[in-house]
């Protein structure tokens, strides 16, 4: 399937400083999104050929890409961050253009995302491509991060994404507590999750538009991050430990999200 870029932004916004993606699911969909500036793709003969059919797709839709570069195992690691599976294939790129949040509210009310993530400076790149992952898997809209306290997108966030960060908007917003107002004018329903919330998830009516606000790791959300929400609710956990990492705890949510709403 052709991954749908996110919204355009203009030229002024575009960054400029390439990064290296790697690994096979990273590089397809970074390779296969028109919205990609790809500039050099490397690879071993082993990972190269199982890129084959991505590198035949990318012809057939017309797309500019540069000629895959051949190189050894050896090169490839010495290139990439130490223990870096990157599965004999790497692919450096210029950033995407930047998403902002007014641009979901400039589509049309129906082709708004019914969800997105909030990440209340969660800071882990495993953690925050894991959540973009599980967004696109299971249809949210966009992920929203702090500007402060959130990794960039690097291959190392990409990577735990499995091509995520080419689905799915990644959102930077200076203020969290203004980003969620504004989610609120726009019919979102803003939902924190933290274990001292007085309903649980399977109480929650999640047909609406939603907002699921999750907080950083070990520190959870913070106090007035907490306050802005519509409300704060917890997750339905039993046993000697009652918290989920937050890419798991992401999961659940969007889970019972898109259960609530199919009916299933």
């Amino acid at each position: 399937m052709t991954p749908k870029p996110p919204p355009a932004a203009p030229a002024s916004r575009r960054a400029t400083r390439p990064i290296f993606l790697y690994g096979l699911h990273s590089v397809a969909a970074a390779w296969l999104n028109p919205e990609r500036e790809c500039r050099r793709l490397l690879g071993t003969e082993a990972g190269l050929g199982a890129l084959e059919p991505i590198l035949h797709k990318a012809r057939a839709l017309g797309l500019a890409r540069p000629a895959a570069v051949p190189i050894g195992r050896p090169e490839l690691d010495r290139l990439l961050p130490q223990g870096a599976v990157h599965q004999g294939v790497a692919l450096e790129v210029a950033p995407l253009p930047e998403t902002e949040l007014d641009d979901l509210f400039r589509l049309p009310e129906e082709q708004r995302p019914g969800a997105v993530v909030v990440l209340d400076q969660v800071t882990d790149p495993h953690n925050v491509g894991a959540i973009l992952r599980s967004a696109a898997a299971f249809g949210a809209g966009a992920v929203i991060v702090t500007e402060r306290h959130a990794p960039e997108a690097t291959g190392t966030l990409a990577k735990s994404a499995s091509g995520a960060v080419d689905l799915i908007p990644l959102i930077r917003v200076t203020n969290l507590a203004r980003a969620l107002g504004d989610l609120q004018k726009a019919g979102y329903w803003c939902v924190g999750f933290d274990e001292t919330g007085r309903r649980s998830l399977p109480e929650l009516d999640l047909t609406g538009r939603v907002a699921i606000v999750l907080g950083a790791e070990g520190t959870g959300l913070r106090r007035l991050t907490q306050e802005r929400c519509d409300e704060v609710a917890r997750l339905p956990t039993t046993g000697a430990l009652a918290t989920l990492n937050v890419s798991n705890a992401a999961a659940v949510a969007l889970y019972e999200w898109v259960r609530r709403r199919t009916g299933g």
